[in-house]
């Protein structure tokens, strides 16, 4: 029988605890359905600040991806994640994203909960999205009051869809005709994503063992939005104020490290910091050895850190036009 964590059969608690950090898990209720929630707060240090967490397509907060929950709470911040919409244990079909507007909105709701907590108000706040959760954290940006984030960071964010991996307009538009009905058809392509993120062939192994990843094939409904919410954002890049850290991979065969550089050059912050790592590959934390995982991973805390010490802590006066 398999493992039920990705590091073997240890007690969660035990586990969690050996990290130095504290994991809960409960269920949110949003309005458009059930989000699967995760936290994990630094047992041992206080808290500098609040990082809110996206995962990417087929993926969830667990497994391999609360390693890089686990990693921001080392460093002294207390890490938010839900499974998007039609992930892990959330509500939805699986990996359907027919309006990613809902999906970034539920999401949202978790965490402006938490942002505006009495326990957190007071401290500086983080997105952070990997992959497509880049492009669901980037819409949850453009869907938040002014000034809600000091910061956002992305993993090799899905903002532009490399060629390779394009929806066929032919297959979209013969779908189209049938008037929604073949919107939550896993019909398209399927062009072995995993294969293309993950580098260290021993990591591949792990990812693949995640019981609760989507592995058929994209969804009509979700190629389609995926198409069309790139398409959007990359219209409304100069919308961008926020501080930003963006990060990619050359070797990426899953997002275009043009994502990256194109909000970097688009976007309006005065504040913004593009890396590029030669060779890398799309899962950049999760996917590549673990000095080159260390490289990303050390230049997003010499980030995070850096912006806590310039923009936090803040008084709650000014801080949502909503208080």
């Amino acid at each position: 029988m398999p493992p039920a964590n990705f590091w073997g059969d240890t007690p969660e608690e035990e586990y969690y605890t050996s990290q130095g950090v504290r994991n809960t898990k409960s269920y949110f209720t949003t309005p458009h359905g059930n989000l699967f929630t995760q936290s994990f707060i630094p047992l041992d240090q206080p808290v500098k600040a609040t990082v809110y967490m996206s995962h990417g397509y087929g993926s969830d907060t667990g497994w391999l991806f609360q390693k890089i929950c686990i990693g921001y709470a080392r460093w002294g911040y207390a890490v938010f994640a839900a499974d998007l919409l039609g992930h892990g244990r959330s509500d939805g079909i699986r990996c359907y994203l027919g309006d990613m507007a809902k999906v970034a909105a539920a999401s949202l709701s978790f965490f402006v909960s938490v942002r505006r907590s009495e326990e957190y108000k007071g401290l500086p706040a983080f997105l952070f999205g990997e992959s497509m959760g880049g492009l669901a954290t980037m819409l949850m940006y453009f869907q938040s009051e002014a000034d809600t984030w000091t910061g956002l960071i992305f993993s090799a964010p899905l903002f532009v869809i490399p060629e390779n991996m394009k929806p066929s307009k032919i297959h979209l538009f013969m779908y189209g005709l049938l008037f929604g009905l073949a919107d939550t058809w896993a019909t398209m392509p399927d062009n072995k994503m995993v294969g293309k993120a993950i580098k260290d062939p021993e990591k591949l192994k792990i990812i693949a063992g995640n019981p609760r990843r989507y592995t058929g094939p994209p969804r009509v409904g979700t190629m389609r939005e995926i198409a069309r919410m790139c398409e959007y954002v990359q219209n409304n890049f100069h919308k961008v104020t926020a501080p930003f850290l963006t990060v990619h991979g050359t070797a990426d065969g899953v997002t275009c490290p043009t994502s990256s550089k194109l909000l970097y050059e688009k976007a309006s912050s005065e504040d913004k910091t593009l890396k590029i790592y030669e060779g890398m590959y799309h899962s950049l934390i999760q996917g590549e050895t673990d000095e080159n995982a260390d490289i990303v991973l050390g230049d997003m805390r010499a980030w995070i850190d850096e912006r806590v010490e310039r923009y936090g802590p803040k008084s709650n006066n000014g801080e949502s036009k909503g208080d």
